[in-house]
């Protein structure tokens, strides 16, 4: 897969459910070692979001705003989700997840997801154009 110029193979899946709501997440492999994800939610519109995790962040969810890497963020929207995991996750292959979502601007997200019993994931995003992504398939 190539996302704007630069090339990820996809290590893993996991597939969330809430209510009549569903989104798929694909976690990346590049050569940098850094963990990142292409978040796929296919409602009214597709929404494309490639994230990057953040280990280092000290900023918990729950407050109306969050500053980070001098950005503000503003909270919109908290849930929790059944999920299906295959591939190299380090997670159960069912359970729960729980989230807090944030946004900056037009393009700019933030996202705290805790699976199971485990702490926050830090994750800042950025809203994908179909455009800046291309699939390929897997090699034989």
């Amino acid at each position: 897969m190539r996302i704007r110029e630069r090339e990820y193979a996809v290590s893993a899946t996991i597939r969330l459910v809430e209510g009549d709501w569903s989104w798929v997440q694909h976690l990346l492999d590049d050569d940098s070692g850094t963990r990142h994800r292409l978040s796929v939610e296919d409602g009214p519109e597709l929404e494309l979001v490639f994230w990057t995790a953040e280990p280092g962040a000290t900023v918990t969810p729950g407050a109306p705003t969050i500053e980070l890497g001098g950005r503000r963020y503003t909270w919109a929207e908290t849930g929790q989700a059944r999920y299906t995991a295959t591939g190299e996750t380090e997670l159960p292959s069912t359970g729960t997840m729980r989230y807090h979502d944030y946004q900056s601007g037009g393009a700019a997200r933030l996202s705290f997801e805790a699976y199971g019993e485990e702490g926050w994931r830090v994750a800042r995003g950025d809203l994908l154009d179909p455009a800046d992504l291309t699939i390929r398939p897997p090699k034989a």
